[in-house]
């Protein structure tokens, strides 16, 4: 099966940080505005997840979710959640951490989206 998210050993570094800091946590991928288009990382009681968000998949069991628009723009890649030094959005977990999660992505190719769209089916029936 193809993921749809994935994250670099760095990522599942600082995740596993902030688990053992915070116990639950969960992803949302940033639309932009004022907390550009990063992954933020959040407690699970401070954002709401509703009909309009899309599950991409788990990173060492932490949900990660998409809004339903950005996510109708970004179907065909693959995010890869990575880290860099420095600061990133303000209402992100780690921000006090001097690391910021950062969103990289690539496409997928022709035999991986066939395999998503045949998944997708398989889960409608």
């Amino acid at each position: 099966m193809v993921e749809r998210v994935i994250a670099t050993a760095a990522a599942l570094e600082l995740i596993a940080q902030l688990k053992a800091e915070y116990g639950e946590i969960m992803f949302h991928q940033s639309g932009g505005c004022c907390d550009n288009s990063a992954a933020n990382c959040y407690l699970p009681s401070d954002l709401t997840i509703g009909p309009y968000d899309v599950k991409l998949g788990e990173l060492d069991g932490v949900p990660f979710y998409i809004g339903k628009l950005q996510y109708d723009y970004w179907k065909h890649t693959q995010l890869i959640l990575d880290v860099i030094d420095g600061h990133g959005g303000t209402f992100s977990l780690e921000g006090a951490s001097g690391k910021a999660f950062h969103t990289r992505s690539r496409l997928f190719t022709d035999d991986e989206w066939q395999q998503i769209e045949a998944q997708v089916l398989a889960d409608l029936a």
